[in-house]
């Protein structure tokens, strides 16, 4: 199956777009990703999307340095509740390690290797999206991501040796050398960073050995293997589909890399289908987004996929035995 990214992947994109002067939404609406679902960082989304999105953004606004910008406003915490336990180690190694062996909990696309030889250490990051597919932006996120993690531990002060990228350095290579100083290298085997090995063994003052026993505590409470059951990944590129208008079982299918066969065996064998798995999801939904006196029933009946307004009040009051309107008028914050 084709891997998957969370939404916290895009943090901070919004606000990129319009310091450019391009529009967000627009551009999500093209590689078929709903702005809203922004605002659930821990939300699933195809991660060729998130990809082609940044190769978009990169070439509408005329910034070679896109991915490179969004990585500028990149904070470990937006990996999640590894980061809570990634603050907490007691040295630079023990937290890199961390967010290296469980990189699958974050992002699926990203691959990431960590070797030590000679007094060097060199991460090398790399991108597998199932499919080919131009990548550069989202290099220089990783990348970039990375290299603000380990100035977070480190200081703003510190350089490393080197920061390597494969592809040809851009026109204008200022964003690169602000951020990574005069380090940074273009045209090289790899992508990702060099640095000394004793920068990987600095103390994390910030630790607390006994939050992070807490912290572990947690984090092992979520730390559930990501090879998350073909249905749930269902439902989280339902959720993702269904306001883009396309959410079929095709789509669907195509977005995790297998046939409609697959995706009808592995719902069967736990009694499900696919229509019935849509209609849970838009019900759940549903009665989410109507009790939010702040969304417009039409705007409700475009998130949920709907061909016009009247064919959602349809459904719903087939559903639910009353209208949208109804049912907002008998909840709490309709009121």
């Amino acid at each position: 199956m084709k891997p998957l990214v969370r939404y916290a992947a895009l943090s901070n994109y919004v606000e990129l777009c319009r310091s450019l002067g391009i529009d967000p939404q627009a551009l999500m609406r093209r590689v078929g990703l709903d702005i809203t679902g922004l605002a659930v960082q821990d939300r699933w989304i195809p991660g060729i999307a998130a990809t082609q999105l940044l190769e978009l953004s990169a070439a509408v606004s005329h910034h070679e340095d896109f991915g490179l910008r969004l990585a500028e406003r990149r904070r470990l915490s937006h990996l999640g509740p590894i980061s809570l336990v990634a603050r907490e180690e007691p040295d630079v190694r023990s937290s890199l390690g961390l967010l290296i062996r469980h990189e699958g909990m974050y992002n699926e696309v990203l691959h990431t290797r960590l070797t030590e030889r000679n007094g060097l250490a060199t991460l090398k990051v790399d991108l597998e999206l199932g499919e080919p597919a131009p990548t550069r932006q989202a290099t220089e996120l990783a990348v970039g991501a990375f290299h603000q993690v380990l100035r977070g531990f480190l200081g703003l002060a510190w350089q490393p040796l080197s920061v390597c990228f494969t592809h040809v350095a851009p026109a204008d290579a200022r964003t690169h050398r602000r951020l990574f100083g005069p380090a940074v290298e273009f045209d090289r085997e790899f992508n990702g960073i060099v640095c000394y090995v004793g920068d990987l063994e600095t103390p994390n003052t910030a630790s607390d050995p006994q939050l992070r026993t807490y912290a572990g505590q947690y984090f092992a409470s979520l730390a559930v293997a990501r090879d998350a059951t073909l249905r749930d990944r269902v439902r989280e590129l339902i959720e993702v589909l269904l306001p883009t208008g396309r959410c079929s079982i095709d789509q669907v299918a195509r977005s995790l890399g297998v046939d409609r066969r697959t995706i009808h065996r592995h719902l069967a064998e736990s009694g499900e289908s696919f229509s019935t798995l849509l209609h849970q999801t838009r019900a759940h939904l549903a009665e989410q987004f109507v009790t939010n006196p702040r969304r417009s029933l039409t705007e409700i009946s475009e998130l949920l996929g709907f061909s016009a307004p009247s064919a959602f009040s349809r459904w719903f009051r087939e559903r639910f035995g009353c209208s949208p309107s109804a049912w907002r008028a008998q909840s709490p914050t309709g009121k």
